[in-house]
């Protein structure tokens, strides 16, 4: 009677054994599938790349103000190290250091993280479109959520007429041509002075020294940025932002472009609408816009499989998924910046006491940029 029950019992123990596995198995099935159809969803990956951005700009941000106010502070407050990021905030600096580079070999070691991250957002842009602009930039990811916000609060955003949206549009690269002549004119002794002078050494505090004691003129205009952005998609980005602007034209080169199949599309508009960047995307069989941020919103609503997609080439039969691009994008950026920090391209030649000496006169003539 005991070996019966024993035996019932294990019997008992390998059926509940047996439904556990089974039940285990559904529920790792079901997880896989939901992570399969949660990476398909680009925009929650592109959320998670923006946001991973953003919250690492925000951390260097901090530290460099402690960095800062240490020596404000005459050695009161916490020390922190400079994080050499920051240098991303110095694209004119950046793009005079790489003239100087190529005129005379030498790589401007005052701020080399901002030539690097500069050539970094420059291959980006000639490989994969505006990738910097639809999935790292913090203006553009908050410029993104300023127009959602209008759109729900005033169930629409203002598109401008077409005689008034292209000489607007037209101002972001007058702006851009503006520096780059500016650059172009200057010769290899010129760059020299500037890059190695005063005003160069301190750009990053004085950048800072903006925000932190911004003046009421520039909190105006600032102000008044975001509110037109409220009403219309990436005012900024769109019209103004000369470094869109660059990052635009050089896109153009891009042979990964938004491609559509014009026998599965049912032209349902849903691409057109959802748009960041107002391009009808229903009406053309590749995006060669200079405002395609690579956002790939037009992907994620289009309800026909295989008629958008990231593609090389017209007739390229392979497409390259949200999250691959993602991936890419990603690895480069850490590829690039980490090799550069493992070579010593990456960290200021610009040392703390001199920081220091300048932190305590910013307002001298010598840091004055006009001189």
């Amino acid at each position: 009677m005991e070996g019966e029950n024993l035996y019932v019992f294990r019997n008992d123990i390998s059926f509940s054994m047996l439904i556990l596995h089974a039940d285990s198995k559904k529920m790792m099935n079901k997880r896989e599938s939901k992570l399969i159809l949660w990476m398909n969803k680009s925009q929650n990956i592109r959320l998670l790349v923006q946001t991973g951005f953003l919250i690492l700009i925000i951390w260097m941000g901090f530290q460099f103000y402690g960095f800062v106010r240490y020596f404000e502070s005459d050695g009161l407050t916490e020390q922190f190290r400079r994080p050499p990021g920051v240098e991303g905030f110095l694209p004119i600096s950046s793009l005079m250091g790489i003239k100087y580079f190529f005129l005379t070999g030498d790589f401007n070691p005052i701020h080399p993280a901002g030539m690097v991250l500069f050539m970094v957002f420059f291959l980006f842009a000639l490989l994969m479109k505006k990738g910097f602009c639809g999935w790292i930039c913090p203006v553009g990811f908050l410029s993104e959520y300023l127009w959602k916000f209008g759109k729900k609060i005033f169930k629409r955003n203002f598109v401008l007429p077409v005689w008034l949206d292209i000489p607007l549009r037209s101002l972001k690269y007058l702006i851009l041509l503006f520096f780059v002549w500016a650059i172009i004119t200057m010769s290899a002794e010129d760059l020299k002075n500037f890059l190695y002078g005063p005003y160069n050494r301190i750009a990053d505090v004085k950048m800072l020294m903006f925000f932190v004691h911004i003046s009421a003129f520039g909190l105006t205009v600032i102000l008044v940025l975001a509110l037109l952005s409220v009403f219309i998609k990436n005012f900024w980005c769109r019209y103004l932002c000369p470094y869109g602007a660059f990052l635009g034209f050089l896109s153009l080169f891009s042979p990964l472009k938004v491609t559509r199949n014009p026998e599965t599309c049912t032209d349902c508009k849903e691409c057109t609408s959802v748009c960041p960047s107002n391009i009808k995307v229903h009406t053309k069989l590749r995006i060669h816009s200079d405002e395609c941020m690579a956002c790939a919103a037009c992907l994620s609503v289009c309800p026909e499989e295989d008629t958008l997609k990231f593609r090389v080439s017209k007739k390229a039969k392979k497409s390259i998924p949200p999250w691959v691009y993602a991936v890419v994008l990603v690895a480069a950026f850490i590829i690039v910046t980490g090799f550069a920090m493992f070579t010593g391209y990456w960290d200021s030649a610009v040392q703390p006491e001199e920081y220091q000496h300048w932190i305590h006169q910013l307002d001298s003539p010598e840091l004055d940029h006009l001189r």
